[in-house]
């Protein structure tokens, strides 16, 4: 999801603001990471899947992170990088394909 120099001026300001509003000190976003996976989950199959689509990503990440990680942004990072990819691909089978299109047939689950 491409944005202007002031967009992402006022994203930088705004994600700044809120992760401290959040205490959740010195965190980098990889703004263009979940901009694309926003884009691409709206994109694939409704509007509204963008914002679950980057809360679940953030979610699964922070799991990962905190269940074997070593709290470090190393750790963080790739944890997202593998939430962020599991979405992505599952955006690319479309709403209705994918992994869990049959149920929990083929999950761990």
């Amino acid at each position: 999801m491409p944005v202007d120099e002031n967009e992402a001026q006022v994203l930088d300001q705004w994600t700044h603001r809120l992760a401290q509003a959040l205490q959740i000190l010195d965190l980098e976003v990889d703004q263009d990471v979940l901009l694309d996976l926003a884009r691409k989950s709206a994109d694939s199959v409704i509007h509204a899947a963008a914002p679950v689509t980057t809360f679940l990503v953030g979610y699964a990440a922070g799991l990962e992170a905190g269940a074997g990680g070593d709290g470090s942004k190393a750790t963080s990072a790739e944890a997202i990088a593998r939430a962020a990819d599991v979405a992505s691909r599952l955006c690319e089978d479309g709403h209705d394909g994918g992994p869990a299109a049959k149920g929990w047939a083929d999950t761990g689950q």
